[in-house]
């Protein structure tokens, strides 16, 4: 708890100070053309690259100036092609960006805190710099939108590899998923509905919110808060919740009221331009033994008709998945292997352990009965496995998997076209870095003499 408090407060100083830094003379680090990158700014990335959870790296500034460095030629070019984002995107993007930072730090409170000001300043402060990211964004997309690969250039970068280095592919699954949850009666869920409605006569009769909150509240991020969700917009929570929590005036109590967590009582705190300050008691709805041997009939026909082939796996996914993802995709489990790309082929090592066990054991194109399961989330339920494919663990080849070469080589040849453009327009910019960072390896290529040419 120390080593975290001690965190927390160096972040703080480092903000500040960034933030004394604006106030004052700030510090010219780097100047791109006729722009300038600032100390302040620099050290305001690094406090967001520390926020996000990573460990305390003063090297990691070489690497955050490098990008800044890459983000204002890129910039610069977009203004000049005239490619531009909307203010939607901007605020879109700003709005991700919040909800992550107000749930790494515990709470929209504990976060205005930490940075000694409103999130609607912060927002603000930081809308250049996003608006600035998404554009240069844009124009590295326009200029790598039309680098194309070949059959032939995918088999050229495959025989780059030596026989020895070509890389060890593992087992892969090819998997899918009917995902099953039981649903409740309006008499199963009524007493819930109840216990809540109770504690919500209580807190009209005089009791304290908070400590009721504390006691019953199923929530437990706020819970331990006395139910306290600091402040919020539209944005960031369930329709249900934003509807009563932006009609009604601070010290107003909501009638019980469900959304897809369960039953929520709240209480307007304050109500501050498009953002509301409130707290909420939630009393999840448990699943009753009744509910799940429902489900479990349920899930058994399910199996029944897909294996007497009166329906298929895909069309029952499409049909009775709770599962949003897969369910419009026949029910096959997607696995992200980069940024960009998203495949059905999942190694062994990434695939849920839960599910490995059941289709380690199965035959290609078997579909398993009914399997008992336990979401991340806590939602029990049943799932019904399809084993599409598996391949064995094998040496990297064009047969089995052309498409993850294929990737890379597409990869490659757009590092090569980024290169050469940034090459070319560094030399035709006027560039200058602050003598701190004559040691950063990542600036180098930025300062070498403008004659030298890559290969």
């Amino acid at each position: 708890m120390k080593k975290v408090l001690l965190m927390a407060s160096g972040l703080l100083f480092l903000f500040l100070n960034v933030h004394a830094q604006k106030q004052s003379v700030d510090k010219v680090i780097a100047v791109l053309g006729n722009e300038v990158i600032l100390l302040s700014e620099l050290n305001q990335q690094y406090v967001m690259y520390l926020n996000s959870g990573n460990p305390v790296n003063e090297k990691m500034k070489c690497y955050i100036l490098q990008q800044m460095l890459v983000q204002h030629l890129l910039k610069q070019q977009a203004e000049i092609d005239s490619v531009m984002v909307d203010d939607k995107q901007v605020d879109d993007e700003l709005d991700r960006r919040m909800r992550y930072q107000i749930q790494r730090a515990g709470g929209q409170d504990k976060l205005e805190e930490f940075l000694n000001r409103s999130v609607l300043q912060y927002k603000d402060e930081l809308r250049p710099d996003v608006k600035d990211q998404l554009q240069a964004n844009k124009m590295q997309g326009t200029i790598t939108e039309k680098v194309s690969i070949t059959p032939s250039e995918v088999q050229k970068y495959y025989d780059s590899y030596k026989k020895d280095s070509l890389p060890d592919i593992p087992t892969e699954f090819e998997v899918g998923e009917i995902v099953l949850h039981p649903e409740l009666t309006k008499a199963e869920k009524q007493r819930f509905y109840d216990k809540l409605d109770a504690i919500r006569l209580r807190v009209k009769s005089g009791e304290d919110f908070a400590f009721l909150a504390k006691t019953y509240s199923e929530d437990p991020g706020s819970a331990p808060e006395g139910g306290d969700l600091g402040f919020f917009d539209r944005t960031m929570m369930a329709k249900e919740f934003t509807a009563f929590a932006f009609k009604l005036k601070p010290g107003e109590l909501s009638p019980v009221f469900e959304t897809e967590f369960g039953y929520h009582v709240l209480q307007v705190v304050e109500r501050r331009g498009e953002q509301v300050h409130a707290r909420h008691i939630l009393i999840r709805p448990q699943n009753t033994p009744q509910s799940m041997d429902r489900l479990k009939l349920h899930a058994d026909s399910i199996y029944n008709n897909i294996n007497s082939k009166k329906i298929t796996f895909s069309t029952a996914a499409s049909m009775f998945s709770a599962d949003k993802e897969s369910k419009y995709n026949g029910g096959m489990v997607l696995f992200a292997d980069n940024v960009t790309a998203r495949t059905t082929f999942i190694p062994s090592d990434k695939l849920d352990p839960k599910v490995f066990v059941v289709v380690d054991t199965m035959k290609v194109g078997e579909i398993s009965k009914p399997v008992a399961f336990t979401g991340a989330d806590g939602k029990e339920g049943y799932k019904v496995i399809l084993l599409k494919n598996k391949i064995a663990p094998h040496k990297g080849n064009l047969e089995q998997d052309y498409t993850k070469f294929k990737e890379k080589a597409q990869q490659q040849k757009q590092d090569r076209v980024m290169s050469e453009w940034f090459e070319k327009r560094r030399k035709n910019t006027y560039i200058r870095i602050d003598d701190e960072y004559n040691n950063c390896d990542e600036l180098k290529i930025w300062t070498k003499p403008a004659t030298t040419e890559t290969k």
